[in-house]
């Protein structure tokens, strides 16, 4: 029992710093996971949205937090409490939306076999947020490695009388305390300028183009299609690829569900619209372009707003082509640009891509030819050599 403690302690811990570490690599981005799990049709916990960041923050660095205590071997009995406490948490949390997410007709909770061959793209909530933007796992995927931990955290809990402190009480205290100073600090950091590291399809870099296209030889989505007929009365189903059954009676109705979704390029739903046309592709050719980025004009930072002036003026001067983008409608963009003097125009665009694009709202991103030469939070708006 003790090396089988001593395995799950060094395994749990590790994991647990490691998933708190990329989510604390952008805690802006798990709190919109957050909203996505506190909305109507999943938990319908909409009085927290406007908490999502607080409470991303603190998850993020007590996970962390937790993490380095295990393996420190610090207050294990609080430790492996809140460990226990936590992963019920998550398990309840993926379990959820996983198995609210998509029911097939005459299959039970517990067959876990027939449950793995269900469509992710069914979900509410397709990627759970557990690595962020570094791995992403399926709902399913997610729930199963949730009842992992749960196995391995109870052995932690059966034997906790088996951890002990690999340091004395002084260095212990010191490094646990350190670790909570600086996940904080990392985490805010991050917030107020850009994740250190950049793990999105919009990273510097990247080229918006080839990641929005499919290459000829990628997989082919696989669509399995249920045909329901009335055959001398009595309904009868009939299974295709697609195609139209052939087939004596009356047709009654058709379910799609997908096998395999194939290739799915990196960037999907990325377009800079007008009211009259889109002009994605006029765009990304430009060599000197500016995107400055606001998902919401409404909730945009008024300090970084007061900052946009000066700086896409002197990049106008400097050649470059500056748009904005926004999910906002007409006059929200008016009125910003008429109560800032700007000298640009805000295109349309989904508000779930510009937040993916940069986690800033305002946001700076240049290109070249659709390919990223540099982004920055508003705070660095001062920093960007143009």
């Amino acid at each position: 029992m003790k090396y089988i403690v001593q395995l799950s302690r060094i395994f749990t811990g590790i994991l647990f710093i490691i998933s708190g570490f990329i989510k604390l690599n952008d805690p802006l981005g798990f709190s919109y996971k957050l909203q996505d799990y506190f909305a109507a049709e999943v938990l319908n916990l909409e009085f927290l949205i406007p908490y999502a960041l607080g409470i991303s923050v603190i998850v993020v660095v007590f996970e962390v937090v937790i993490g380095v205590f295990l393996l420190l071997g610090y207050k294990p009995k609080f430790t492996v409490w809140s460990l226990l406490l936590m992963i019920v948490f998550f398990t309840f949390l993926t379990g959820y939306t996983y198995l609210t997410g998509y029911v097939p007709q005459g299959v039970s909770f517990l067959d876990f076999s027939s449950w793995e061959a269900f469509n992710s793209s069914q979900m509410k909530v397709q990627d759970c947020g557990c690595f962020g933007d570094a791995l992403k796992l399926t709902p399913f995927e997610s729930f199963n490695k949730d009842l992992v931990l749960l196995v391995l955290i109870v052995i932690l809990f059966i034997g906790q009388k088996h951890i002990k402190p690999l340091f004395t009480k002084l260095p212990t205290t010191v490094i646990a305390l350190l670790s909570f100073i600086v996940s904080l600090w990392f985490g805010y950091h991050v917030l107020m300028h850009l994740p250190s590291i950049d793990f999105r399809a919009y990273k510097i870099g990247a080229n918006f183009q080839e990641g929005m296209a499919t290459p000829e030889n990628a997989a082919k989505a696989v669509t399995e299609y249920t045909w329901t007929f009335n055959v001398n009365g009595e309904e009868e189903e009939f299974v295709t690829n697609g195609s139209y059954p052939k087939v004596d009676g009356e047709y009654v109705g058709v379910e799609t569900k997908m096998i395999d979704e194939g290739y799915v390029p990196p960037i999907q739903d990325f377009s800079i619209e007008s009211e009259d046309e889109d002009l994605t592709e006029f765009f990304l050719e430009k060599e000197k372009l500016i995107i400055i980025a606001m998902y919401n004009i409404a909730t945009g930072e008024a300090e970084g707003i007061a900052k946009l002036k000066a700086f896409t003026d002197q990049a106008t001067k400097k050649g470059y082509t500056v748009i904005g983008l926004t999910s906002s409608g007409n006059q929200l963009k008016a009125n910003l640009k008429a109560d800032y003097k700007l000298n640009f125009d805000f295109y349309l665009c989904d508000e779930k891509v510009i937040k993916t694009i940069v986690r800033a709202s305002p946001g700076i991103v240049i290109l070249n030819k659709g390919t990223v030469v540099n982004k920055a939070h508003w705070n660095d708006i001062e920093d960007i050599e143009l």
